[in-house]
């Protein structure tokens, strides 16, 4: 390495060690540690989402310091969805600053796309997870780090709850490591407000990029955003809801061993013809252990990505069990089949 490089190698060292003598950015650098710990990162690629928010910057820098102290390379990504017009422009002056400043290279991704007239930011956050997913596997990535915290967390719950979602729906925010299409997604920070990431970007990189959809009133999260701070004037401290959440998950905990034990016991998968028979017993259950188990083995079969919606999925189990006759239906990618007191699944030609 030539002298020039050592030096700025040994500067942007500097840069890292010397946040991290601050008690506050060492506190949370520790427990952002402590939750990588359990994973064997040592020599991997890691995927950073960074949208260019405190919160996702914040995790940035932790991950940066992490990643020079276990000799992992990191893979940092802004996605621009080119839903508002600046969204390129800002990707484009985010990349240059954290090059030019922190010596962080970051790929920009992103993907033409139709004009959308309703539910922007579910798409948007549909992009973003295909973007990482597909660059993921592309780089052969398996892990990926992102942003999320403790006001995500109590901002998803109310907005599944109006939305009407099941006990699952409202609970499967909380955890801290979930392995989807392959990929371990990483939040380190869900015990952690947005205001503490906030004095964290203050102490560390000291900029970022205030995305104004947030503050926006025709967007539910935004209003959501609102509802809190005002039920946070009535009392509801995260503590209360976090306590409440733990409750709910550990309910939901006992329905998915249930729902494991009526699969393994009550159906049989065959491997060459990718078809599972659902023997009678499988509907010998309470509504929502056979709901979840018919989730569960139709994305095992299924080319989607997706679960099928619960509505959907309750008529289908209505027509299975309450029919006299042979039944054939489509859900979802699979084929449904009853034959007598078996069903058969198995998928659609695509």
């Amino acid at each position: 390495m030539k002298r020039k490089s050592l030096s700025v190698t040994k500067k942007t060292l500097n840069f890292y060690l010397t946040k991290l003598k601050d008690p506050q950015v060492r506190k949370l650098y520790n427990l952002f540690s402590n939750n990588l710990a359990s994973m064997d990162l040592t020599n991997k690629k890691i995927m950073v989402g960074v949208s260019g928010g405190a919160d996702s910057l914040a995790v940035l820098f932790f991950s940066q310091c992490y990643a020079l102290k276990h000799h992992i390379k990191l893979y940092p990504v802004i996605i621009d969805h080119k839903l508002r017009k600046e969204s390129t422009i800002e990707a484009k002056n985010l990349k240059y600053k954290l090059k030019q400043n922190f010596k962080i290279n970051c790929k920009i991704l992103s993907k033409k796309i139709v004009k959308i007239n309703k539910n922007i930011q579910s798409f948007a956050r549909d992009l973003r997870y295909d973007l990482f997913f597909e660059e993921c596997n592309k780089q052969k990535i398996d892990y990926l780090i992102l942003g999320h915290h403790k006001d995500d967390l109590i901002e998803n719950f109310f907005i599944r709850f109006l939305r009407g979602s099941g006990l699952k729906g409202l609970v499967s925010f909380e955890k801290k490591v979930i392995i989807y299409n392959g990929i371990n997604v990483i939040r380190p920070f869900l015990s952690i407000s947005k205001k503490d990431l906030l004095k964290i970007n203050k102490k560390t990189f000291g900029f970022f990029i205030d995305d104004p959809t947030n503050n926006d009133d025709k967007f539910l999260r935004s209003r959501i955003r609102k509802l809190l701070i005002n039920l946070d004037k009535e009392g509801l401290s995260f503590n209360k809801f976090y306590l409440t959440l733990k409750n709910l998950s550990k309910s939901d905990q006992v329905i998915e061993f249930y729902v494991d034990k009526n699969i393994l016991e009550n159906s049989k998968y065959f491997e060459k013809d990718k078809k599972i028979i659902l023997n009678q017993s499988f509907f010998n259950n309470p509504e929502e252990i056979i709901l979840r188990s018919i989730m569960q083995v139709i994305k095992r079969i299924s080319w989607k990505k997706n679960y099928p919606r619960g509505k959907k999925v309750n008529s289908l189990i209505d027509s299975i069990k309450f029919s006299n006759k042979n039944v054939k239906l489509t859900l979802s990618g699979c084929i449904i089949q009853k034959i007598q007191d078996s069903v058969i699944i198995y998928p659609e030609k695509r």
